[in-house]
């Protein structure tokens, strides 16, 4: 796998910058990050409905898993497109929430989005929970809309479906 990287300066608004790139998931410090998301979505729906994917399946050829690191090298955010035949779909989009508002999870989403597109697929879908309302914010102002379930998903009253042709 290619190594790409997008740096991004004054995403804040200040002098820092974070860097997006292709990285393995299995990292310790991203491991955190995955178990983090985790600690705050399994309270919020039953277990059924807690649809992230174990850290093998990110593993996987056909997906593309994206690490933000602050200036330092710490990871603030990650992220990942598995890209089908059909569509490409968003897993375990997470940024730290001392992160969020300045720009980190909009950049590592169109990094995954340009991952995707290179892949070759022509619409991006997503499942994300009704109680992340930050979450469908960001991915509607990013262009996204409400469609049905795709793919193994069904209705479900905890879920949202949102969908962008790339």
């Amino acid at each position: 796998m290619r190594l790409q990287e997008r740096t991004r300066p004054d995403i804040d608004g200040t002098a820092n910058r974070v860097s997006i790139r292709l990285e393995r998931p299995d990292q310790p410090e991203v491991l955190a990050l995955i178990d983090e998301l985790d600690a705050y979505q399994k309270p919020l729906y039953p277990p059924e409905c807690h649809y992230g994917v174990d850290v093998s399946v990110l593993l996987a050829p056909e997906v593309a898993f994206a690490v933000v690191r602050g200036q330092e090298g710490a990871a603030l955010g990650c992220g990942a497109v598995w890209c089908g035949p059909e569509f490409g779909e968003l897993k375990r989009v997470f940024v730290k929430p001392e992160c969020r508002g300045k720009g980190a999870a909009r950049a590592v989403l169109s990094f995954l989005e340009g991952q995707a597109r290179a892949r070759g697929c022509a619409v991006v879908m997503l499942e994300t929970g009704i109680h992340q309302h930050e979450a469908i914010a960001l991915y509607q102002r990013a262009g996204y809309d409400f469609c049905p379930p795709f793919g193994d998903y069904r209705e479900d009253p905890h879920s949202v479906f949102m969908r962008k042709p790339l």
